[in-house]
């Protein structure tokens, strides 16, 4: 028997699979690490507890393997994107890992967004200006630390990070570049525009590869902390956004694919650039040849989560002897479409697309005396399934509307959130078999990197069964009331974001 190990390197955990040569998953393996923040908006991670959770995972699942007998073909990887690493000479970390939900560039992004070069980096690269890119990261570092970034001799991500201590070689895959803001989409190499405003040389930072590229020849202590030849390949893979659309064979402009996690993200895949003229979208690599075309958003599961943690009593599910989630999911069955007349901006913690606003804050409209927990319980799950929706419409313009939804994530658990998805999208929404996209995603980039397959195509038959949520006539009714008025709220919100986002931060200190 043949294996393959599919590696998804996130914000709080690295997961692996152990697939076989025909995808069957064997098993799953996770390892868990903290995320620091900070009331200034850090979100940090330490680059070694990474290192160390990607090896035990990997090592974990290679003990299921007798390699006297059997064979492990490739590690593939997916991990998250938009990750800043400061290294010395000699590759070691000069700084913690600064992630994509760092939002201390929050006042550099305000600035650039609102210049004519801030639109030039745009069209250029397909990153929107946001605190959450490397490239507006170096800007804030230039600015708030710049002995520290002058001192740095490379630039990296986790990934760049993980494969030059696994092989002592510094590279980087085009989709992961691609997120940075600092690569021209055109040209696929380094934009030089980007890199005179951080004052950086193309030197310092990773050579661009493609996501299929291979990396042999593993450094002794690595080899022995994963106990896997040294031989075995290792796929760069890409950023797990685009590898859960390959994942779900979200592969061509009529199939969007959402994934609806801690955060949530609206993604699409085309042949070529696509750029937003009104600078809603992304537009990042998945390989040399495709391109995908979305909006994260920061509004997901942990926005559910907070709102169960203080509307759901413990007694109350102590007495019902169910999970919190469970019960949430009883109380807003119960709830009229619309709850009552309330609609929720899911703001908790700054928003990226479609407002790509740093300072955006969470709010309820229109609560009045009348209205209970439940109702607001609701209006949460509403109002996240309201934001996608604003994404989703911006992706429908750019690229037409979808023949269909494929949706992924925590979510899915919960049969109320997938109905009430199809509803307010108004459109049918399908639901894998398979929740970890991402190492499929990359597990099928491996074979083509192998030659095993011709096209990614072919995970249309590693998909296994899929659920059909359609949607429901008078429910839809309902929130094509409602869209239009969470939108309309939305822009009047928006100009005070900034005001009530400082005296929030000058209360914190």
């Amino acid at each position: 028997m043949n294996y393959f190990i599919g590696v998804d390197v996130g914000t709080t955990s690295t997961k692996a699979v152990l697939y076989d040569e025909h995808t069957n998953v064997i098993k799953r393996f996770s390892q868990s690490y903290p995320l620091f923040r900070h009331p200034n908006g850090m979100a940090e991670q330490d680059p070694t507890t990474i290192v160390n959770a990607v090896e035990k995972v990997i090592g974990d699942a290679a003990q299921q393997i007798n390699f006297f007998k059997e064979r492990l073909l490739a590690v593939a990887f997916s991990s998250a994107n938009q990750s800043l690493i400061l290294l010395d000479q000699a590759f070691r970390p000069q700084s913690r890992l600064i992630t994509w939900a760092d939002t201390r560039a929050r006042h550099a992004a305000n600035q650039l967004k609102r210049s004519a070069l801030g639109r030039q980096l745009y069209v250029n690269t397909g990153t929107p200006i946001h605190p959450m890119s490397p490239l507006t990261k170096l800007l804030w570092l230039k600015e708030a630390d710049p002995e520290l970034l002058s001192q740095a001799a490379y630039i990296g991500d986790i990934k760049s990070y993980l494969f030059c201590r696994f092989f002592g070689t510094f590279k980087v895959d085009i989709s992961i570049a691609s997120c940075t803001g600092m690569m021209n989409i055109n040209s696929g190499d380094w934009d030089p525009t980007a890199l005179n405003l951080v004052g950086i040389r193309q030197e310092q930072l990773p050579e661009i590869v493609n996501g299929t590229y291979q990396a042999t020849g593993l450094l002794p202590k690595a080899q022995a902390r994963m106990g896997i030849p040294a031989d075995t390949p290792f796929i760069y893979g890409a950023f797990d956004g685009a590898l859960s659309n390959l994942g779900v064979g979200a592969l061509k402009p009529d199939t969007v694919a959402i994934t609806i996690g801690t955060s949530a993200a609206v993604r699409v895949i085309t042949d070529h650039p696509v750029i937003d003229p009104h600078r809603r979208l992304f537009c990042y690599a998945v390989d040399n040849h495709s391109w995908v075309v979305g909006g994260p958003l920061n509004s997901g599961g942990d926005v559910y989560q907070w709102a169960v943690k203080h509307l759901v009593t413990p007694s109350a599910f102590a007495n019902e002897q169910v999970d919190p989630y469970t019960l949430a999911s009883r109380v807003i069955s119960d709830v009229p479409a619309g709850a009552h007349g309330l609609l929720f901006l899911p703001f908790l913690g700054g928003e990226r697309a479609p407002l790509w606003d740093a300072n955006a804050r969470g709010s309820f409209f229109g609560l009045n005396n009348l209205h209970t927990r439940a109702d607001m319980l609701r209006a949460v799950m509403e109002g996240i399934n309201m934001n996608i929706a604003t994404v989703f419409k911006a992706v429908c313009d750019l690229v037409g509307q979808p023949k269909s939804i494929t949706a992924t994530g925590g979510f899915a658990r919960s049969r109320v959130w997938r109905q009430m998805l199809a509803d307010v999208l108004n459109c049918p929404v399908d639901i894998p078999e398979s929740f970890e996209s991402g190492c499929l995603g990359a597990v099928t980039m491996a074979m083509r990197s192998l030659n095993l397959v011709n096209s990614y195509q072919v995970v249309q038959n590693f998909i296994g069964e899929e659920d059909t949520y359609r949607p429901d006539p008078a429910t839809v009714a309902i929130y094509q009331k409602y869209l239009p008025l969470f939108q309309q709220v939305e822009g009047l919100l928006s100009p005070a974001y900034s005001t009530i986002a400082q005296l929030q931060e000058n209360g914190a200190k």
